[in-house]
């Protein structure tokens, strides 16, 4: 089988091509007998490649997003096709994991050191795109693979990124481009920051129509069949559109960019800090200062090139930029081609004389002549110091170069790193320049360096595009500086391996990020200082922030892994690959980027000096060591069977779908069932939750280190009916803390094991797997059994439907086999009658043989409570078995501790409530 993958990276490091591929696909480079024109139109929309899938799913833990997407296509040919696999993705992400599933092989990412062979059958080429406006560069993820007739084939890729804090929101953008209308279309984004939510906004889709799609719909408001549900601290953002929905977007499928906005609560000066299991991360954006008076110098490129729409657009914007500059302001502006033309010999103040005459300059500059990038940015310079040399500045002020170009350097100095050199050396760190680059023929590398270096920021406008809109963007996010001379500082003693700590400004709506480690995780309390200029005053923030050493394992990212540990690498790999690409010392550039490629294995990071291979797996995954580095919360999904499509061998036989475990449980509609051996009673209860509820079943974190939470869906009562609906457990969430932290979602369809790594169990094959403590059986589509270090044991049965009637439902039953291992102060709706026994106060008429449903004064004693209650009758595991119980009416008020409410988790992955608030406290 052929197997080629593409990784369009935009990254300099990479070995082969994807020649093969475009000689496949270009009709001229093939040889043989040409059909007309109607048969091989007929034929390319005969044998096109059905996609029955896309999904993403997202998971952004305070302002750290991972994502992972999921593509299912079907060869429908009568012949084997190459289909191909694309993903849009942000280019500050780093992808985790790559997984590909052909028929019933398992095609495995394996993240490791480049090397500068390409073994196996891979091949890599990296193309860098910027398809989203400009507003940020993004990267093209293709693979591509040979799929035999009739068969089916399943992409599934994982990246994390830190979102960035631009214009007071951060912005989580997902590709959305199937280019053909799916079966089964979903975007799901859960975001959870602990500071609370404000602000939250669903753009409508960007770029969503194609050539030739036919009418759309108004862009307004979020896309159709979005739902936000939403508190303080936890949002759930839900987009699956319909095939007619989609075809109302677009008949040829969606193309666009499903983007969401928002910003968290900010009390503290000193910013949010958060610590995790010995790493911490601090965030930085303080408001309501006064704005620091700014010195600005505009270069505008004015080449001949510039001729036509991207010289007026730039022109537009200018005319506005101007018109914003505040009266504490000074500016001047620069036209260069092969000759630099200085509007003033020296900055001038804002007033409404002075920006009339530079809107003329600008009006009458005219396109000529070659392109004198160092020329430019040395007069712009030198500009700016003499104007601070020369002036009596009292205020502290932000000295900016705003340079906009579309073209190389092609007059004057021409070598790259004379350029670099000679504008870092004019600038000594007072200057910071800002660069964008217009069109396909810009050097962006150039001014990518020109504003790393000079602590500016760049920014990409492809020619089709509004460049004006876009200089005005851009130029919104530094037109407010509040702070110079930023230092944030720990104490050497207490951090260790911290990130970035110095920066030259902060403008309003930004956010400063800094990371470390914790040198003493056991520590009472962590120093913190913040010291910047503002204005006419020096800036000095402090404080000593409380670690709690006890709670430091809660929390963490959706697969049970530090998401603070995942940040901090994150941003440590950032810096290392930055400092690599721009070292000039041969043995420094090196020594970092041995450094950058030891951490990206470490921590299963794609990057220039990483590679991804794909192994095909011929064996049970048992402890499935390979199988994804810090995946996002949506499952890879891997086959279970081996490379001959024989069975892998299993830990344990799965258990028998007629299966008697224990009486405590909750099931169906859902109904709770209370087993108590020691007085022989049974208890029940029913819960009439609202769908999408999330219930605390399970509640020992502290101790065992064992949470279990299910999630309620709805449907319609039947028409006899007593209820207005009923609701079933789609999803337990079972979360195991001891002795490492591990991760299990449970649905009618699959198991989903996030532990070190990655496992999907599919629920209609019969299969065990175990590792540290944690087994897995499960018993097709008839139930599923999780064994905790040998003394916790549940039970999942698993209720299918062929043919629903429209108040049935897919679902779950939970069942407590063994609970040996609990603590004594577990809690949860059945876990807090684990260690309690009950009696009854008084005895029915007949207590050999109650009638069902007969009422009586009986009262239940249990845990001091005196709760009446009355005789029924329940079907339990799976409807085989009817038990006689006590029920107690009302939600189970006064049964169970508190109320209903109290037992409400915040999300899937809340694995501790305040018990009594209903308040969630940790992740």
């Amino acid at each position: 089988m052929l197997l080629l993958l593409g990784l369009c990276l935009g990254l300099p490091l990479c070995a082969g091509s994807l020649e093969d591929a475009r000689t496949r696909d270009d009709p001229s480079e093939q040889v043989g007998r040409r059909l007309p024109r109607q048969a091989r139109l007929l034929q390319r929309l005969k044998t096109k490649p059905l996609m029955t899938e896309f999904s993403v799913k997202s998971t952004i833990i305070s302002r750290y997003a991972f994502t992972t997407v999921s593509c299912r296509m079907l060869n429908r040919a009568s012949e084997d096709q190459e289909i191909e696999f694309q993903m849009q993705m942000p280019a500050a992400a780093f992808i985790t994991n790559f997984t590909m599933l052909i028929g019933d092989k398992v095609y495995q990412g394996e993240i490791t050191g480049r090397e500068k062979k390409n073994g196996d059958k891979v091949k890599e080429k990296r193309n860098k795109t910027s398809e989203d406006n400009g507003r940020k560069g993004t990267d093209m993820f293709r693979a591509s693979v040979v799929i035999p007739s009739k068969d089916k084939a399943a992409f599934l890729l994982s990246y994390e990124e830190l979102l960035q804090r631009r214009l007071g929101k951060y912005e989580h953008i997902i590709s959305v481009r199937p280019q053909q209308l799916v079966g089964r279309l979903m975007v799901e984004v859960n975001i959870l920051e602990r500071s609370g939510i404000e602000s939250l906004e669903v753009l409508p889709l960007q770029h969503s129509r194609q050539k030739d799609s036919g009418r759309g719909e108004v862009d307004s408001g979020p896309p159709p069949s979005t739902v936000i549900n939403q508190n303080d601290t936890f949002a759930k953002v839900t987009f699956k559109p319909t095939v007619v929905q989609q075809a109302r977007i677009a008949q040829n499928g969606i193309l666009g960019d499903f983007i969401i906005r928002y910003d968290v609560n900010r009390e503290q000066s000193i910013g949010d800090i958060q610590v995790l299991n010995g790493y911490f991360v601090h965030y930085f954006a303080p408001k309501d200062l006064p704005p620091l008076p700014k010195n600005v110098v505009f270069v505008l490129d004015s080449s001949a090139s510039m001729v036509g729409t991207k010289l007026r657009q730039t022109k537009d914007a200018l005319f506005r930029i101007l018109h914003d500059l505040g009266p504490q302001d000074h500016f001047n502006i620069i036209g260069f081609s092969n000759r630099i033309k200085v509007w003033k010999d020296h900055l001038v103040s804002v007033t409404p004389d002075n920006v009339r005459d530079g809107k003329v300059y600008i009006h009458h500059m005219s396109p000529t002549g070659g392109t004198d990038i160092n020329g430019a940015l040395q007069r712009g310079i030198k500009l700016l110091n003499d104007y601070v040399a020369h002036n009596d500045i009292e205020d502290r002020s932000v000295s900016l170069i705003v340079f906009l170009t579309d073209g190389k350097p092609t007059v004057g100095e021409t070598h790259t790193l004379k350029i670099l050199n000679n504008t870092k050396e004019a600038a000594r760190g007072q200057i910071c320049i800002f660069t964008i680059g217009i069109g396909n023929d810009v050097d962006f590398m150039l001014l990518e360096k020109l504003s790393l270096e000079n602590c500016g920021l760049t920014r990409r406008v492809l020619e089709e595009d509004d460049a004006g809109s876009q200089l005005i963007g851009f130029y919104d996010e530094i037109r407010t500086p509040l702070l110079s001379d930023i230092r944030v500082n720990y104490p050497p003693a207490s951090v260790e391996h911290a990130t970035r700590t110095v920066f030259r400004n902060y403008f309003n709506g930004s956010e400063i990020v800094t990371a470390g480690k914790l040198a003493d995780s056991e520590a009472g309390q962590l120093h913190v200082e913040v010291t910047a200029s503002n204005s006419k005053r020096f800036v000095l923030l402090k404080t000593d922030l409380p670690l709690e050493p006890h709670k430091a394992g809660r929390g963490g990212g959706p697969e049970g892994r530090n998401h603070v540990e995942r940040l901090w690498s994150y941003l440590t790999l950032k810096e290392l690959l930055s400092s690599w690409r721009h070292s000039g010392d041969e043995q420094e550039k090196q020594r970092l980027g041995q450094r950058a490629r030891a951490l990206a294995v470490a921590r299963g990071f794609l990057t220039p000096l990483t590679a991804l291979h794909l192994r095909l797996q011929t064996h049970q995954l048992e402890d499935a060591r390979g199988a994804a580095a810090a995946l996002g919360p949506e499952p890879v999904v891997q086959s279970l069977r081996g490379a001959g499509g024989r069975p892998g061998p299993a830990l344990k036989k799965p258990y028998s779908p007629r299966i008697k475990v224990s009486r405590t449980s909750v099931d169906g509609d859902p109904h709770f069932v209370v087993d108590f051996p020691l007085s022989k009673l049974t208890v029940c209860f029913n819960i009439d939750g609202q769908p999408g509820d999330i219930l605390r079943l399970v509640s020992d974190h502290a101790d065992s280190g064992v949470t279990v939470n299910g999630e309620l869906i709805g449907a319609p009562a039947p028409p006899s009916g007593h209820k207005k609906q009923r609701t079933y457990f789609r999803t337990i969430t079972i979360l195991v803390n001891k002795p490492e932290r591990s991760y299990l979602e449970i649905t009618p369809n699959r198991v989903v094991w996030d532990g070190g790594d990655r496992l999907v169990l599919p629920c209609n094959q019969s299969t065990a797997v175990g590792s540290r403590g944690l087994e897995v059986s499960v018993s097709a589509n008839a139930n599923v059994t999780v064994t905790i270090r040998s003394t916790i044991a549940f039970v999942i049965l698993i209720h299918l439907y062929k043919k629903p009637a429209p108040y049935q439902r897919n679902h779950l039953g939970f069942y407590i086999s063994n609970s040996e291992g609990l603590s004594g102060n577990c809690h949860g709706l059945l876990g807090q009658f684990l260690n309690q026994d009950a009696s009854l106060t008084e005895e029915p008429t007949h207590p050999a043989f109650p009638k069902a449903g007969e009422r009586s004064e009986t009262f239940l004693k249990v845990k001091g409570h005196q709760v009446p209650v009355v005789w029924k009758q329940r079907k339990i595991y799976n409807g085989e078995e009817q038990v006689d119980c006590w029920f107690a009416r009302n939600n189970a008020a006064k049964l169970i501790d508190g109320e209903y409410k109290d037992y409400l988790a915040a999300h899937p992955f809340d694995s501790e409530t305040s018990f009594g608030l209903g308040l969630p406290r940790g992740l």
